[in-house]
């Protein structure tokens, strides 16, 4: 993104803007301004501009919200217990309304979010609770009218399991076309009730949950645009096809026929048997370049951490990071029924697939994996809630109570089970972070576009980032960082040049603890690069560390401590940093290997959602389950590529 320079001239031309209908004539003795109708424009400015402010288009505003809730409309989440917490309650929770939770205990999150994206399974989307209620149109369908007599007779469940066992087959029943488009276009009308541009966004989105041999391909697909133009199509499902290169068939045609936009954003790699960043398509063919252009056009962001695990990276792929072991859920595909390798895992996490996309570049001309990153929370209870303390479960059967935390993940399950996923392992994240000038559909839509955004766990860490080979390392101790971030160099998600004048790159790094939340330990930056030979490598940099610590070779001295208190399920802001500012340089630059940076800030150690079931409900967990924990923020990457000789 280029900066429009601050000030240019000294003095700037302007039209007189003339804002009533009807005009009063300056020879009008006593007219006063308005009498008639008419506002006097006031005089164009002739001087020179004081105001630094002016003609600045950068974005100063961070947002946070959640791209990835379920409603009742769900399938699953309907199945799980969800039956009464609809698309209109999910978004007055996300808006900081006190509303019941599944339980009948009032519930609220501590604040409001900025922006929320409802993204139900559009497979089957409303038909569990549409047989439940005996809907005419359900019945008028021979599936349906056989589901909806079940449902009668109290197997409401069995309805369930069966739509679990098709989307595991892609087995597709005869269903009313006319209910699901009752059900999309009621969808918009909600979202559209509540967008509230300035104050609260609401975008139309949906889940894709394609799952070949339950391995998870599933992605959210967001709209930019209001009902009066997604009424105009019906959600592409995993019954369409399994195949996600057909979803951005259908993405291409929605924007090309309708003259909207629409993107994609990829979830859970971890659940993926190795596909979710494989080196070959769904057919088996080696990739090409237009499937990478293709590929980073519909899907420029991923979803790197949510309750079903964290997708940063994994100790088997990253045994150097001592930090690598967070939130792992590794047992195997989505459903369990195969089991993970560290060689599949290459293809499942974030920051190999950023590396593999290095090499790709190499070998297609073109970088499939040139995503940013962010954070979402999966919960499938209406509440985009992403606070420890304040852990609803991602079903509503896993609401508050002493036994949850030894239920099995997911409640339902399929033939073929290897092993099943224990509540207690169920990460209480996370949100995306979003620089944008305003807080709109497209506004923020358009920052998801540039990368301009960033994952959290939950916490509402303030982080920001820029790279270039002009930036003092005083730079990021500027009272106008973000000013000079985007005049002298690329915002997190952009290209450094690849003229660099004999310089190793510059980082400006600025991380600010959630105001309501923890201090901060670290502020890491995480490198990775294809060397010569084509091998791909990583290093994790510790840039800035709180309490005064000493980093020797790109590592702290020590380590930050912990004030944790299991008893009582607290912590002291006694320890780390408030503010983390770093101008830091690429040490072991090498301008003839392409590689990216992004950055880790990671928090001091604080009480896991168990720890506090533990003290609420007074109870003892088994020794295996994680009470302590180490919140983070992720920023999306910049990109350094070598000037072709």
């Amino acid at each position: 993104m280029q900066l429009k320079p601050l000030v240019t001239s000294l003095s700037i031309a302007a039209s007189l803007v003339v804002l009533a209908s009807g005009c009063t004539s300056p020879s009008d003795e006593g007219a006063s301004p308005g009498a008639s109708g008419a506002e006097i424009a006031a005089p164009a400015p002739t001087g020179p501009i004081y105001s630094p402010y002016v003609g600045r288009d950068f974005p100063m505003n961070v947002y946070f919200g959640d791209t990835h809730l379920h409603s009742s409309l769900s399938f699953d989440a309907y199945g799980d217990g969800n039956t009464t917490k609809g698309p209109d309650d999910a978004y007055r929770f996300a808006r900081g309304e006190e509303t019941e939770g599944h339980d009948g205990v009032p519930v609220r999150m501590s604040r409001p979010l900025d922006f929320l994206v409802l993204a139900d399974h559009a497979e089957y989307m409303g038909v569990v609770q549409g047989v439940a209620l005996q809907n005419e149109d359900l019945r008028a369908t021979e599936d349906g009218a056989r589901w909806a007599e079940m449902a009668s007779q109290g197997g409401i469940l069995e309805v369930f399991g069966e739509m679990v066992n098709d989307g595991a087959t892609n087995s597709r029943r005869d269903i009313s076309k006319d209910f699901e488009r009752s059900v999309w276009q009621d969808v918009g009308k909600a979202a559209d009730r509540h967008n509230d541009p300035g104050t609260f966004t609401a975008f139309i989105g949906y889940e894709y949950s394609s799952l070949p041999e339950g391995d998870n391909l599933h992605r959210i697909v967001i709209f930019r645009d209001g009902a009066d133009k997604t009424n105009r199509v019906l959600p592409f499902t995993l019954f369409d096809s399994q195949n996600p290169e057909h979803l951005w068939d259908f993405m291409k045609a929605y924007e090309s026929e309708i003259g909207g936009r629409v993107l994609a954003i990829p979830h859970n790699g971890n659940l993926s048997a190795g596909k979710m960043f494989a080196l070959e398509d769904l057919e088996g063919n080696p990739l090409t370049e237009d499937y990478a252009k293709r590929r980073m056009r519909w899907e420029p962001l991923v979803e790197t951490t949510q309750i079903k695990g964290d997708s940063e990276t994994h100790p088997a792929l990253s045994p150097d990071d001592e930090f690598a072991d967070f939130e792992t859920w590794d047992l195997g595909n989505l459903i369990v029924t195969k089991r993970t390798t560290p060689e599949l895992m290459r293809f499942e996490y974030s920051r190999s697939a950023l590396k593999l996309g290095l090499a790709q570049k190499e070998s297609l001309g073109t970088n499939p994996f040139k995503f940013g990153m962010i954070g979402a929370t999966d919960s499938h209870t209406s509440f985009s809630n992403a606070e420890e303390d304040n852990y609803l479960g991602k079903y509503a059967v896993a609401s508050p109570s002493p036994d949850r935390w030894n239920k099995k993940f997911p409640p339902l399950t399929v033939p073929g089970v290897l092993d099943q996923f224990t509540e207690w392992e169920s990460a209480q994240s996370g949100y995306a972070g979003v620089w944008a000038t305003e807080n709109t559909r497209e506004a923020i839509f358009d920052a998801m576009v540039r990368k301009e955004v960033y994952a959290t766990t939950g916490p509402r860490i303030t982080l920001r980032m820029f790279a270039g080979f002009a930036f003092d390392e005083v730079d990021a101790q500027r009272y106008d960082l973000a000013a000079i971030g985007y005049e002298k160099g690329v915002p997190m998600g952009g290209d450094l040049p690849g003229e660099h004048g004999g310089k190793s790159p510059t980082l400006l790094v600025s991380a600010l603890k959630d105001p309501d939340g923890a201090n901060l330990d670290r502020v890491q930056v995480v490198k990775g690069w294809a060397d010569r030979n084509g091998d791909l490598h990583e290093r994790v940099y510790d840039v800035a560390v709180s309490d005064g610590r000493e980093i020797r070779d790109g590592k702290a001295t020590s380590l930050v401590g912990s004030t944790v208190d299991l008893e009582t399920a607290t912590y002291l802001n006694t320890i780390g940093d408030a503010n983390l500012t770093i101008g830091w340089t690429d040490p072991d630059f090498d301008s003839d290997v392409p590689c990216f940076y992004y950055v880790r800030v990671l928090e001091i150690p604080t009480p896991r959602w168990t720890a506090f079931d533990e003290v609420r409900f007074g109870i003892e967990m088994a020794p295996e389950v994680r009470r302590v924990l180490q919140e983070r923020a992720y920023s999306s990457p910049i990109w350094y590529t070598p000037q072709p000789e």
